[in-house]
């Protein structure tokens, strides 16, 4: 009887496993029992997306900048009010969004706009390769020209990747007034998009 053979050594033995990240819920509970840790990990996973995202509704990166300080400082103060089971992306960008408003009324609204916060050409049906700059450029014209109703799904849905329900969780709408003001804002866009093409054409 042949001895058993030896197990084929791969030169590690150790288990290898990979950690999943913690959900931004769980990240927010933590930080609402008093760990602060927490509240640094949401900020480095989301500050940059909300810079983002203040950019393209102002139109200033400056601004933006100021607002996301304003809108993180709201999240420590409001963070007793985060409930359990709630999702934490359409909190936080409803205090974003309440934080631009804020800052509108108060006449703070510019025209810069730096590279960073640029649109990407994705809202158009016909995005050209390699990159439109004047496409680009009529986007962020388009959008400035929309109500702020249509104008704000529109930035939440395309730009940053929310679906309809989170939206209307943001807005403190139901998901179908988002729809439809969505569905409205993408109309008017495309025929804002092909007025300004053909100007620039001209």
């Amino acid at each position: 009887m042949k001895p058993a053979s030896a197990p084929v050594r791969t030169g590690d033995d150790s288990v290898r496993t990979s950690v999943a990240p913690e959900s931004d819920e769980v990240l927010m509970a933590r930080f609402c029992e008093g760990q602060a840790p927490a509240f640094d990990a949401l900020f480095q996973r989301h500050s940059r997306q909300v810079r983002g995202y203040l950019t393209r509704l102002t139109g200033s990166a400056s601004t933006a900048e100021d607002l996301v300080q304003l809108t993180f400082m709201s999240l420590v103060r409001s963070r007793g009010r985060f409930q359990v089971g709630s999702r934490f992306k359409p909190w936080l960008y409803a205090i974003a969004t309440n934080a631009a408003r804020d800052s509108q009324r108060r006449g703070r609204r510019t025209e810069e706009l730096t590279a960073e916060g640029e649109l990407p050409t994705g809202i158009a049906d016909e995005s050209p390769a390699p990159r439109d700059v004047g496409l680009e450029r009529a986007v962020r014209q388009a959008l400035d020209m929309l109500p702020e109703g249509q104008r704000i799904p529109i930035l939440l849905h395309r730009f940053e990747g929310m679906g309809f329900a989170e939206i209307a969780d943001t807005l403190g709408l139901t998901e179908s007034a988002v729809k439809v003001r969505a569905h409205r804002g993408y109309e008017r866009l495309r025929e804002l998009l092909a007025t300004l093409r053909t100007e620039t054409l001209e």
